[in-house]
Parts: structure tokens; sequence; C-alpha cells
């Protein structure tokens, strides 16, 4: 599997728009075009560059290079080309490009993919200098067919004129704009001039959404095409010994068993028979090198970890003498569990296997690395795959897989079973029960406060698994420590007098994986709710603490947490019979700051509303701004309530489905009231950092509310006796 180098972000950041001058090969040409005439069946399609085509229709169609699953990069990308063209609304359209890392690269990854709410800040100006480039190329056009200066053409709407009342649309002029020489450097609009940046736009794929006509991966149907289901392993790391598979070969409508690496393939010609064909298996595990330990047991030793010397990740100032000269001193350790990402549509994927070429329909989030893997199943070169991206119904990470194993699961499928078409469909128990979960964590934290109640030094050490170390993404493990652990731990906004933070590294048979908003998913809370105590002990206010902690080289969160506290009406955290939590956290170049007010109802906090700043510089598109955060706070209210993993005694995982892994309901959702600070830094992401500060806003509204601090999450779990302080 090919490694990601560590400077392939460096080298492609200021490329970003040169691919509109690339003459792409033959392949690429056919598929999205350069500066070329794509005709087909119906009229020639004019293709400027890689990720615009015109039709005679009218219609503009971007290729977007991410996937979409919700969080809209259809709409934002395709918002950036519209801008630049000067296109109309109503005529843009949006679909997946194909797998071509060449292409359609991540230009913060150097491959194909998605992830890290990176789609808007890594494209912002590829794609508005791709629609600048195609305005640029159908303007030159309107000027050879009517004999006038370029400069004298106006675009507005996807209409050109002229002056002399000459007028085309851009579909009019879409075959001859192809005889015209791609500018590499085509003019880019002001900020001042925009007209769709920063405005309100309908997501293109609400419609097919809501009418049920939008293709996911479970609607595609091939002919011949047999569905696949696959015993996988009770235990992580255990292997098939022997398998009886009379029982389920004798299941009507089951065609073959398999084993492959992933375990026991069921192939029927419908999902209940490739379903009740798996549940015939007889199938003896080897346990020998499986996870056998409790997550009770795994908990107690990260603790453990937690307390003894770790591996630096940061620091400054003298901490031992801080806490030996400190007038208080205060710890607390922070656990927090296995979390499934819980897609709404469950992983699947389809294959034609054809002997000497593969074709693929699957919600892939890593092209290049599923794109690979699945050549390489099939004994195939790269060229002979092709890779339909379809909508997915969620992922928050979960199709994001270093390893693979989804592609790897379909390609030997395939390969065991020659050629044809499979359809590979993973049950709900399956994904929850398979592991690939947000890392079990234990934070220990200590602080100190001088005579005057001020902070005067922080200490952080971290433990849990390591996300990246040992595959493609291994560049992210920095000095020994794995970034994504420690994100958001390190590089607070606080200007600490004193500070340390350390990483110990465990090891465990668990498979894990980024979660939604990945390190920062435990750190924020761990961070914000150990400072709001820290702040009460030294009898400081939570937002006038934080504001006096800033340090003057964080303006943005300066700016986020007063706008906040504003619009909450923030006069201190008590209201009667409910209390107010705040929280403060930077992810992914973006600054949020929550506040929560927060009741009590048996037992557990009743969130009501929940105010949210946030600053991810330019605003593409706020419509998708504010779903972002609203989704963000239900997904993390959902986990910060309810969810968790367990391994029982023996290492079976306890929750199979959502009756044990449930859900955010509906009464459960508080009001989500965004504020978007106007700013014309350069667009950060947006899919993950709504989630983050949710916990910490709610844990830190519940000590006020209860007086008691929760230290383990979620709510929903009693605190586990770890000896902690």
């Amino acid at each position: 599997m090919t490694k990601i180098a560590p400077n392939r972000r460096e080298m492609l950041a200021g490329a970003a728009g040169l691919v509109i001058g690339l003459a792409l090969p033959g392949a690429a040409r056919a598929q999205s075009g350069a500066a070329a005439v794509i005709r087909g069946e119906a009229d020639a399609v004019f293709a400027p560059n890689a990720f615009i085509r015109v039709a005679p229709d009218n219609t503009v169609t971007v290729l977007i290079k991410h996937i979409e699953f919700g969080q809209g990069p259809m709409t934002g990308l395709a918002t950036l080309v519209a801008e630049e063209m000067d296109a109309s609304w109503d005529q843009m359209r949006a679909e997946h490009a194909p797998s071509d890392p060449q292409i359609y690269a991540n230009l913060a990854f150097g491959i194909q993919g998605t992830g890290g709410s990176t789609a808007i800040a890594n494209a912002y100006l590829q794609m508005r200098r791709a629609g600048a480039a195609a305005r640029a190329m159908l303007v030159a056009a309107a000027a050879a067919r009517w004999g006038v200066p370029a400069g004298e053409i106006a675009v507005a709407e996807g209409i050109l004129s002229h002056p002399s009342g000459k007028s085309a649309s851009f579909g009019e002029l879409a075959e001859a704009a192809a005889g015209q020489a791609a500018p590499e450097a085509p003019r880019l609009k002001e900020p001042s001039e925009f007209r769709l940046i920063g405005t309100d736009r309908p997501r293109l794929d609400s419609r097919a959404k809501s009418t049920g006509t939008a293709k996911f991966t479970i609607d595609v149907y091939r002919e011949g095409m047999l569905t696949v289901a696959v015993a996988h392993p009770p235990k992580f790391g255990a292997v098939v010994a022997s398998v009886d598979e009379t029982a389920a070969l004798a299941v009507a409508g089951v065609e073959r068993v398999a084993r492959i690496g992933a375990g026991v393939a069921v192939y029927g010609r419908n999902t209940w028979a490739a379903l009740q064909g798996r549940d015939a298996l007889e199938i003896d595990w080897d346990e020998s090198a499986a996870e056998t330990r409790s997550t009770d047991e795994l908990a107690r030793i990260f603790a453990e970890a937690a307390r003894r010397p770790a591996t630096p990740v940061e620091g400054g100032g003298d901490v031992d003498a801080a806490f030996a000269a400190a007038a208080t001193t205060h710890e607390a350790e922070f656990e927090f569990p296995y979390l499934a990402h819980a897609p709404l549509e469950p992983l699947d994927a389809v294959i034609e296997h054809r002997g000497d070429s593969a074709e693929l329909w699957m919600g892939s989030q890593l092209q290049t690395v599923d794109h690979q893997v699945v050549a390489g199943a099939l004994g195939l070169d790269p060229a002979q795959v092709r890779i339909n991206t379809m909508l997915a119904g969620g992922s928050f990470g979960r199709r994001a897989q270093p390893t693979s194993h989804l592609a790897a699961e379909i390609g030997e499928i395939a390969r065991a079973a020659g050629p044809g078409a499979y359809k590979l469909l993973w049950t709900r128990e399956d994904d929850i029960t398979g592991g690939h979960y947000r890392p079990l964590t234990v934070h220990r934290l200590r602080g100190a406060l001088n005579a005057e109640g001020r902070i005067s030094a922080w200490e952080n050490t971290i433990a849990n698994q390591s996300i990246v170390a040992g595959s493609p993404f291994e560049m992210l493990m920095q000095d020994g420590v794995d970034a994504t652990s420690v994100e958001g731990a390190r590089d607070m906004p606080y200007a600490w007098p004193a500070h340390r933070v350390s990483w110990a590294r465990m090891e465990a048979g668990v498979p894990v994986l980024w979660w939604r908003s990945v390190g920062h998913t435990h750190t924020a809370y761990a961070t914000e709710v150990f400072l709001d105590e820290l702040l009460a002990k030294g009898g400081q206010d939570a937002v006038e603490g934080r504001l006096r902690l800033i340090r003057g080289d964080r303006p943005r969160d300066r700016a986020v947490l007063e706008r906040v506290a504003e619009i909450s009406g923030w006069q201190g955290p008590g209201r009667g019979d409910r209390a107010l939590g705040v929280a403060l956290h930077k992810s992914f170049g973006t600054h949020v700051a929550m506040i929560a007010e927060v009741s009590e109802a048996d037992g557990m906090p009743k969130v009501h509303k929940v105010w949210a700043a946030v600053d991810c510089g330019v605003a593409v598109n706020p419509n998708i701004i504010r779903a972002q955060v609203e989704g963000g706070v239900g997904y993390g209210l959902s986990a910060a309530l309810h969810n968790e993993l367990t391994l029982e005694e023996g290492g079976r995982v306890a929750q199979t489905n959502f009756d044990t892994y449930p859900l955010l309901r509906i009464p459960e959702m508080p009001v989500v009231e965004v504020s978007i600070i106007a700013s014309a830094e350069a667009p950060s992401g947006i899919g993950e950092p709504g989630v983050p500060p949710l916990a910490p806003a709610v844990g830190n509204a519940w000590r006020v509310l209860t007086g008691a601090a929760k230290r383990r999450l979620p709510f929903a779990a009693p605190e586990r006796d770890l000896g902690r302080a």
C-alpha cells in the first residue's frame, strides 16, 4: 500500500489551479475533459478543464473530487465555480469525479480523499480558478464570434452580452469555447465582487435525496449480481480455524461459500439468502491471538499509564517549581469510551469483475487507497480498475479507512468467486461490532493556582492507542507522537505560565479509527471541563477567566468567545433550575465557542439550547455552515449522553444495534443558534468543528447545576473506579 509523502501537502498547495492547463491523458479526457469537447450520443459538451462541463442545454456540471455524504461539498464547490463563471445557480449541477489522484487529489493530502474538514479549504482557489478559466474561454469565444473586444463583454446569470445587443448563453457558446486557449492564471474576483460566495444557496443534492431519485450503493444492481454477507470474527484478532459450509449451501438461494481474509463469505441470489446462509455456517474460530481483555481492564491499564511520565508533546516554563510553589492544586482523570461511527447507511460496495478489468461502486472516502487495494486484490493494474464514488448516508470518518478494509473485502470476494458482479452488505450489527472505533482514552490533568487564584501551571497526560501508526498516514506520527491523539490538548489558546503535555501510546487488539473531529472529541472535553474547575476554584467567572487567559496571538478565539457570550446573554452560569456551561475550542482551523443551557431530568442532563459562535474564515455557504454546526451539536450530544462500546469479559463487544447503542432522539435535540463571524481569512473546515465544544459546554453546566463533575463519558455510564484523584 502506498504511503503518503510527508511533504506532499506543501508540494501541491502551490499548484492548486495548474490542473486547468494540463493536457490530460485520453482516459481522463474522456471522463472529465481538458479544454475539450466531449461527444457522445447527445450533443457535444464543453469541458474547459478537469472540473467543469458545459452542456448545450446551458447546464454547468461540476465534477466534485470529494465524496458527498451530507457535509455539502457538491454545493460548496459548485458555488465556487458558479461565482467565478458568473453562472446562474439554477443551471448548476454536480456529480462525483472519477478516481484519479493525478487530477483530483485533495491538496491537503496528496491523494484523492475526503477528511479532516478539508474539502472547501483545499479546493477554494482551485475551483475558483477552474470557474474563472471557463468564463474566460466563453468570453473569448463570444468575442471571436461577434468580432468585438473581450473586455466589452459582460457575463451575468449564465448569459454573455455586448452593448451592441448581442447575447448568448453558456450552452450556445460551449462548442466554440473549446477552441479557445485555457488561461493558466485567470483573474479571480475580489471579495467585494462576490454575489454567491457568502450567501445561502439551496443544496444541489436535496431534491434528489428528498424524492428518492438519489443513487446510493445499495441502489446499484448489475446483471447476474450476487449479494454477499461475511461472517467476521466474534473477537478482534480471531481467525477462522475451520468451517463447515454444508448447512449454508443447503439454504435456498445460496450459491457459494468462500474463506477470505476477513472471515467467511456467503454468496446469495438475494440479501435474505446471503444472511440466512451466513447464520447457518458452522465456524470454529482460532482465538489464540484475539483481544480478550474487557474495557474495564483496558481502562485501568490506560489510567495507570496516564499517571506515569510519558512521551513529551509540548511544554514551557518550570512546571515542577510552579506546583511546588502553588497555593492550591487540583487533579482529575477523565475517561472516554470506544465509540462507533454509526452512520445510518452501513458499509456496502458493489464490484463487477470482468477478468481483465473491474469496476467498483461504493461510498469511497479515500479513493486512491481503495483503488490501489482493489487492484492489488484482483492482481490488476490500477489503470484496469474504475471506482464510481457513490453518495453515502453518513460516514463521520468510518469510510476513511487507512487499511481500506472494505475495499479489500470486496476485492477478495470477487477474486474468490471469479468474474461476475457482487454486492457486499454489512448489517448494522456488523458495523457496530466490527471495530474501527474512536479510541478509548484516559486524560490525567493537574493544575496549580497561585495565591491570587490565577492558574500558574497546567499538566495533561493522555493515554490511548494510535490511529495512524503503521498505516499509510504514519507521517502524522511526529517525534514518536500521534498528532491525532493529542490535537486540541496542545497549542491551546491560553497563555500558561508553565505547562506540560505528554502522550502514552497504548496497545490493544481493538481496531481504532478517526471519528468525527478525531482527537478533539476527547481533548476538548478534558481540557475545557478541567479549566472550568480551575477557574471556579480561583473564584473566576468561566467566560471572563478564559478571556483573561487567551493569548495575544489568538484574537479569533477571543472574538468567538465574546460573540457567544453576547448572543446567549451570559451573566454567569446560574439561571434558577437551569445552568449555563461554556467551552472554547479550535479544530481543523476553525474557532468555535459554545454555551449550553442545561437542566436535570431523571438524573441526566436535559439540554434546552446551545449558542455557537463560529469563525471558519470566508463563509462560502452560511446555510451549510449552520447545518454542520447544528448536526455537530446533535452528533456530539448523542455521544456525550448515551454512546459507548464496551468489551465484556473475554473480549466480545456488548453493543450490537441502536437498541444498545442509542442515537439521540428528537425530543433530546436542543434549539441551536449559530452566529458566523464575518472573516476575510481563508476558509477552514466546518464538517467537524461543531462537535468538540458541545460535550464540555454541557459538562460545565452540569457541574454548576449538580455540584458533581462528570469524569467519565457518556453521562449515562456510571463513574468507574480507576483509583483516580
